[in-house]
């Protein structure tokens, strides 16, 4: 049987009814844009989270950016970014005028660690991103305590995770959310967020993400025309009930992996010491790993691999980078990763499948 990398239908088809009404309700309510469902997911959220509050805006892109210029972050000023990541997390950061710095990550864990942001720390140096990649939590409240600068985390493939007690997206001065359709927690199109318990950070960011204004007559600052909808938000308030389910689901995928001997075929991803992946995405490692990925889509598994150009690699980086330093363990990670697949609707019987048919590849 085909093995698809997300499966969203299994999970969905059973909430379409109710997500449909909820999209009924909008719609005959007149109301689409900063109504009382994004006010409503706003607060809900933001309890499900444990921080004092949610803001939601049109995409985990302008979540970034504005985040970063709600922190302080200005033109000319430096940010450290991981350079294995998705293109957007350092796009927002030169977006707002500021310089990516790119660091090293972990092999193991694939985030960044203290080494490996000191190591890129300059004198403008004035934030840090960290992201949660792959749903496994970043050591973001360690960066906090020791380096003394603001650490926005990216969150946007971690919702449901944990570490040390807390959720993915309360760890940092602020964090940010994705909630395009393939993330763990997902909406019906574009969709992200902003969590902090910052007062003051909030105020700011609802302005930017409204034209820069509060009260839509005076405009104390350039802003964006970033707002969840409403329609978004209702989706979002039936799929976050079932997220610590479907995040329980995804732990025991990962654990089904483990059991039927993958971890004698490949190298498995480290979890950090008291972490709680939400594994959006199960990827291992591989020298021969563009071969794996034949051989596994020859037999009807979808898999892949992730950022093979990482970000320093990327042509619109390169007036970043012209005094990088090496990054070994984003280059190997880059060239060797592939993207199981994962859900939480992936049991067993398809764990076992997809072993075997590593295991074909690997014996070649």
């Amino acid at each position: 049987m085909p093995v698809p990398l997300f499966d969203t239908e299994t999970l969905l088809a059973p909430l379409r009814p109710r997500i449909l009404e909820r999209i009924s309700d909008v719609v005959a309510g007149g109301q689409f844009v900063l109504g009382p469902e994004v006010a409503a997911f706003e607060s809900e959220f933001a309890a499900s989270l444990g921080v004092a509050h949610v803001i939601g805006v049109a995409n985990g892109t302008d979540a970034l950016a504005i985040a970063l210029r709600a922190l302080g972050v200005a033109p000319g000023d430096d940010v450290v970014v991981p350079a294995f990541t998705f293109y957007a997390t350092a796009e927002a950061v030169a977006d707002i005028g500021a310089r990516p710095v790119f660091c090293d990550v972990d092999f193991g864990t694939r985030n960044v660690t203290l080494e490996t942001v000191r190591a890129a720390l300059t004198p403008r140096t004035t934030a840090i991103v960290a992201v949660d990649l792959f749903g496994v939590p970043a050591p973001i409240p360690q960066l906090r305590a020791q380096l003394g600068l603001p650490v926005l985390e990216d969150a946007a493939q971690a919702a449901g995770a944990w570490l040390d007690g807390r959720r993915a997206g309360a760890l940092g001065d602020a964090a940010t959310f994705s909630f395009y359709p393939s993330k763990n927690l997902p909406c019906f199109g574009d969709g992200g967020a902003i969590a902090t318990d910052d007062d003051a950070l909030a105020e700011v960011a609802r302005s930017l993400r409204f034209h820069g204004s509060r009260d839509k007559l005076t405009f104390d600052r350039v802003g964006y025309n970033s707002r969840l909808d409403e329609i978004q938000a209702a989706v979002l308030r039936v799929l976050l009930a079932e997220l610590d389910g479907w995040t329980e689901g995804r732990r025991a995928a990962a654990g089904a992996y483990r059991q039927a001997g993958l971890g004698e075929l490949v190298a498995l991803p480290v979890v950090p010491e008291a972490a709680s992946p939400s594994w959006h995405l199960y990827t291992v490692t591989h020298p021969r790993a563009d071969e794996l990925l034949q051989t596994l889509a020859a037999a009807g598994v979808q898999a892949r691999g992730y950022y093979r150009v990482p970000l320093h690699a990327q042509p619109a980086m390169a007036p970043f980078v012209a005094d990088q330093a090496p990054l070994p363990a984003t280059d190997r990670l880059a060239a060797q990763n592939v993207a199981l697949p994962i859900s939480p609707v992936l049991g067993a019987a398809a764990a076992r499948e997809v072993v075997a048919a590593i295991a074909d590849a690997t014996s070649q």
